[in-house]
């Protein structure tokens, strides 16, 4: 695994940044582009912040579609990258026993980032 800059979009790039930063540092920047469906040079200038576009709203949409899932162990379902956060960030739905449940599952969660676990697919 290669680390990938992502300096130039400053202390706190965008979610799509930091997951395409992690597909392209866990296989290589050709290999994220193709599962995107996007260039070789257009990952680059992205990671970058040197694409030269007056919006990367598709660029985003691209990434959050395919790299911003994950498979929730709690649900069996897939989930976006924001569903999982707003899961494990709430406070405890101490109403709802299943939602309860589902909530001690999230804090223990390898995707949580605040548990360290391996899958942490928030943080990148």
């Amino acid at each position: 695994m290669t680390n990938v800059d992502i300096s130039g979009w400053g202390a706190e790039p965008p979610l799509f940044v930091r997951l395409l930063a992690a597909e392209a540092a866990a296989t290589n920047r050709t290999a994220a582009a193709q599962r995107i469906g996007m260039s070789r040079t257009a990952v680059s200038l992205i990671l970058s912040n040197k694409y030269d576009s007056p919006s990367t709203a598709h660029v985003e949409r691209r990434v959050m579609e395919v790299l911003g899932q994950i498979d929730c162990p709690a649900l069996g379902e897939q989930l976006t990258v924001e569903r999982c956060q707003g899961f494990y960030q709430r406070q405890a739905p101490t109403h709802n026993p299943m939602a309860m449940q589902h909530w001690r599952a999230c804090q223990q969660c390898s995707f949580n980032p605040n548990c360290g676990g391996n899958g942490n697919a928030a943080a990148h």
